[in-house]
């Protein structure tokens, strides 16, 4: 038959095995280090009525001098001290220490009377600056399933009530040995703890990796496109700045739209990994500043010099042949003007008249390769220029310019023939048919999608999907206003001059009227001048400097 006795410590043991899962199941689900180090202890504490106690982490970075990391430190008689983090040599010295390198725990009755065989003694000065007294203490590693230190727990003066505050003179009545089975639940703790903390640690290192991913992927981006360097990270910093500014509102159509911060996380990487698909995307289209390629001009360069030569041949031979034909050729009368003279000088003229007309010809084509809007009249007179021949070293009659390059120098705005602009546009897709094959965590997994949407607009005329309102990533919306910003204020496009912030700011309102981009974003974009997150300051500007 079962004593009272033995009931009340069965319904204790349950109570523990019940709170022992309670902690198991809340380091598994924190995934801050600080936090994580700051449970570890404050549970250990509670389940061993421990007054203070701290946690150190063994640092491996400098190999050839291991250190230990005190992290995390409380103490319930002095809550007004703060801690702060410091490290210290990894030898068997101290207490921390010489359980970090040998694995062995220590309970310690009174750690002021210690044997003096061993090797380690308390640092009594921290004690005697704070006006503290340690006696029991507990000392437990925290090892992985490999067996690898990972850290040290320390626990010190077990009380003998929770409550009670422990001073330099009541220490040695308020306080009491920890017991053997003490030691052992929290040795089970802290085995659990080196877990979190090797899992937090992964985590990380997995982070940093996939950082170093990013970053690399971004300089792909910039070595292939340098007229770009710093446009995906100046869009990821807009679009973070401006998520953090949408989770503020609480009123009005923005009030719903809330971001956790792993959904800031993959905004974040959506940006900086938006523009990866232009690795697909032919290098001449990607890097190309004017209407022609510079090989294109070279080409006609030397068909203009060769037609000039052309021109001046056939004159020298025209004068050759009219010479042969009239022989008697004399200046008889120096005072009466010579008809032979008059017909050469016709010719010189001539000449002179048709170089005239293909200089004016290679400036206009010149004008015309720039990218900008182009009038009536340049394109009427370029019209005019492609009917234009000349006779190459073959003797055939060819025109000036070729068809395709008139076409591309009839190009009414910007640069790109239909056909480029193509080309530049399907990066789109190939930045999402490449990160879709990436393995994204379940908290990431939205980044191609994101990513997919930033060219969309509101009245689906964007692309590549022609996608409309809502069906839009509210992500996206934000991206799409903060890579037509930077695009338009950059200054590092070699066909463009970057605009000041207000004018930017007012072709973003045209864009929002015209119901391209969504509007109420625009307005807390404006609102919170969430571009000041790149050094600029709106300011109002003039028509004419604009």
């Amino acid at each position: 038959m079962n004593t009272p006795e033995l009931s009340n410590e069965y319904v204790t043991r349950a109570e523990l095995v019940e709170e022992l899962l309670d902690i198991g199941t809340a380091l598994s689900s924190t995934y801050d280090l600080g936090a994580l180090l700051t449970l570890i202890l404050t549970k250990s504490r509670e389940l061993t009525c421990s007054d203070a106690g701290s946690v150190y982490l063994v640092d491996h970075n400098d190999e050839e001098i291991p250190k230990l990391l005190f992290k995390v430190a409380q103490n319930d008689s002095l809550p007004q001290i703060s801690f702060q983090e410091f490290a210290i040599p990894l030898t068997p010295k101290s207490l921390a220490g010489y359980v970090a390198l040998t694995g062995e725990s220590l309970n310690l009755a009174d750690a002021y009377a210690l044997p003096p065989t061993v090797p380690y003694q308390l640092e009594r000065s921290v004690d005697r600056d704070l006006d503290y007294s340690t006696r029991s203490v507990l000392v437990l590693p925290m090892q992985n399933r490999q067996g690898e230190m990972i850290g040290v727990l320390q626990l010190i003066n077990r009380k003998t009530k929770a409550d009670v505050v422990v001073t330099p003179e009541n220490v040695t009545e308020v306080t009491q040995p920890y017991s053997e089975w003490e030691e052992r639940i929290v040795r089970s703790l802290a085995s659990q703890a080196a877990i979190s903390i090797e899992r937090n640690h992964l985590q990380e290192s997995i982070e940093h990796l996939f950082e170093g991913f990013v970053t690399a992927s971004v300089q792909v981006i910039e070595a292939r496109d340098p007229c770009t360097f710093g446009h995906s990270e100046r869009v990821a910093e807009l679009t973070v700045r401006l998520s953090q500014e949408a989770n503020t509102v609480t009123t009005g159509p923005m009030r719903d739209v809330k971001f956790s911060v792993r959904q800031i996380q993959e905004v974040r990487y959506a940006a900086l990994l938006h523009d990866f698909g232009k690795v697909g995307v032919p290098e001449a289209i990607l890097v190309k500043q004017k209407k022609l390629y510079p090989s294109q001009l070279e080409v006609i360069r030397h068909r203009f010099a060769l037609a000039e030569r052309t021109m001046e041949m056939e004159c020298a031979q025209n004068k050759f042949r009219y010479l042969i034909e009239h022989p008697s050729h004399l200046h008889r009368d120096p005072e009466n003007a010579c008809s032979h003279c008059q017909e050469l000088q016709e010719l010189d003229r001539q000449l002179q008249e048709k170089i005239e007309q293909l200089n004016t010809y290679w400036k206009l084509l010149l004008e015309a390769n720039e990218p900008r809007i182009l009038a009536e009249e340049p394109l009427a007179r370029l019209r005019e220029l492609s009917q234009q021949i000349y006779r190459d070293v073959d003797g055939q009659l060819k025109p000036l310019i070729d068809p395709d390059e008139i076409t591309q120098l009839l190009i009414p705005k910007g640069n790109l023939t239909p056909e480029e602009r193509l080309s530049i546009e399907y990066h789109v897709t190939h930045t999402y048919e490449f990160l879709k094959r990436i393995p994204w965590t379940r908290d990431l997994k939205d980044v191609p999608k994101i990513a997919f949407g930033h060219h969309e607009k509101i009245d689906g005329s964007g692309y590549p999907r022609g996608l409309k309102g809502n069906e839009i990533p509210i992500q996206a919306q934000i991206m799409t206003i903060a890579d037509i910003y930077d695009a338009l204020t950059a200054g590092d496009r070699p066909y463009k001059r970057g605009l000041p912030v207000e004018a930017a700011l007012r072709i973003l309102r045209e864009e929002a009227i015209h119901n391209k981009i969504n509007a109420d974003l625009l307005e807390l974009f404006e609102h919170r001048q969430v571009f000041s997150v790149l050094g600029h300051s709106q300011q109002v500007v003039t028509l004419e400097s604009a």
